[in-house]
């Protein structure tokens, strides 16, 4: 029974390997996005993460972050 589900009617090798190949890019997806996400959260907390409010309101004054924040607010 476990034989005929690996080698589906002679077919198994060309549906497992797609099968691990499109797994094994999944995961190499995940992890670059993962690893883009760490560089882009360490580059934000290094410009943003010490605002002091007097820069918090001026960047909330701003129209292009006055425009994203009210995008998120409607999420």
């Amino acid at each position: 029974m476990i034989n005929e589900l690996i080698n589906m009617n002679g077919y198994g090798i060309y549906v497992w390997s797609a099968f691990i190949f499109t797994l094994l890019n999944f995961i190499l997806l995940y992890a670059v996005i993962k690893i883009q996400y760490a560089k882009e959260k360490k580059k934000f907390i290094t410009k943003f993460g010490s605002l002091t409010s007097e820069k918090a309101s001026f960047a909330k004054s701003q129209s292009i972050n006055r425009e994203i924040l009210s995008n998120i607010s409607n999420i």
